[in-house]
């Protein structure tokens, strides 16, 4: 099926990418200002230090999650800066979770235990890292809803106007074809109506 060369395709409205970073941005906003409230800023950077449900937590992890949740609402008003927020969230969260399987000893060696553990990541953070990046990739490759509009041209809308005015024609030839029939009978009747009168 070929297109008119007339035809446009533009994004319609708000865009599914767009919904699902703003949710994520949410979600870890508020991961981290309860964090936060459960931490204060005490030890910031402490490998151990306290715990968010089942994940381990500091006032930088808090901070970090904060920033990420931020940056997710506020790209979320537009579709690609979305897109482009799925890419930080997969390079970002892809590079804690290598950190994560390397602090807790995935790995046969710990390739940065000379940085140590400042984000205090144990192995329920990697699962959730992991989830992240993958939510992160969803959101890069998701397809636009796109809508397709073809406008109006002078071409059409004089086409569209001959037409009504062929019906117009139409019309009003077969209203004076029936009146015309109908001459001959009222005539008819008239010249009747005068002989008996007679």
């Amino acid at each position: 099926m070929t297109r008119p060369t007339d035809t446009r395709v533009r994004r319609g409205g708000l865009q599914p990418v767009q919904v699902l970073a703003g949710l994520i941005g949410l979600i870890y906003l508020a991961i981290g200002i309860i964090g936060m409230i459960i931490t204060g800023f005490g030890g910031f950077a402490d490998a151990t230090h306290s715990s968010l449900w089942v994940f381990s937590i500091n006032p930088l992890h808090n901070v970090f999650h904060i920033v990420i949740g931020a940056l997710g609402v506020l790209m979320a008003l537009s579709s690609g800066w979305a897109r482009t927020y799925g890419w930080v969230l997969l390079a970002v969260f892809g590079i804690l979770l290598l950190w994560g399987l390397a602090v807790t000893g995935v790995f046969a060696g710990n390739p940065v235990s000379g940085l140590g553990n400042p984000f205090a990541l144990d192995a329920a953070d990697n699962w959730l890292h992991l989830g992240t990046a993958l939510l992160g990739l969803v959101l890069a490759v998701m397809p636009a809803h796109k809508k397709v509009t073809t406008p109006v041209t002078g071409e059409q809308d004089t086409a569209r106007g001959a037409a009504g005015r062929a019906d117009l024609t139409g019309t009003a030839a077969g209203q004076g074809q029936g009146s015309s029939r109908r001459t001959p009978r009222s005539v008819g009747r008239r010249l009747w109506r005068r002989g008996t009168a007679h």
